[in-house]
């Protein structure tokens, strides 16, 4: 799939409570992720994304060395999102990972620029849990945006290591809006 039509995905509804499933890697093919580095940047952060299926879970696996040299510093992966309303109240993730921290950066169609995004920090550890990040816990990236968004203009969520030298590994089995 091209990678230009990232944007243009449709998101599922869920029978459960009205939750919009984001991905539930049910089949890996019904959504696309893009993995990318600081490199389209000149960062030389890396690493890389993996679909695995382990103990009954599927899920997503992302691993690489975070850097800061050369004013690097991430390593992510996103999905397109549309079709949003503003009745949801946040993002429930099912993760797990290496003990570290890790953010969402949720972009939107007024955050055009690379380094525009509203975001979140989360923290992760072996064991599988779920988590909840309301939309008011997420915090610009700079002075240019608004204060808040409403959820009915996100264009992409990503799954992000950031921020200082470290070696990211984080599994996502399973996104949506609550």
């Amino acid at each position: 799939m091209n990678k230009v039509c990232l944007f243009v995905f449709m998101i599922l509804m869920s029978p459960n409570g009205g939750a919009m499933i984001v991905d539930d890697l049910k089949n890996k093919d019904d959504r696309e992720w893009v993995y990318f580095t600081d490199t389209v940047m000149g960062g030389v952060s890396r690493g890389k994304l993996e679909y695995l299926e382990k103990d009954d879970e599927k899920f997503y696996r992302m691993t690489g060395i975070v850097s800061t040299e050369n004013n690097g510093g991430f390593i992510q992966f996103a999905t397109g999102i549309k079709g949003v309303n503003d009745d949801f109240k946040g993002i429930k993730i099912r993760v797990r990972g290496n003990n570290e921290n890790y953010q969402i950066h949720l972009r939107t169609r007024y955050t055009p620029a690379p380094w525009q995004y509203y975001s979140v920090e989360f923290s992760v550890d072996t064991s599988w849990k779920d988590i909840l990040l309301p939309f008011s816990e997420f915090k610009k990236s700079n002075f240019y945006q608004t204060k808040s968004f409403s959820p009915s203009t996100l264009r992409s969520i990503g799954i992000v290591a950031v921020g200082k030298d470290f070696e990211a590994e984080i599994d996502l089995s399973r996104i949506e809006l609550y």
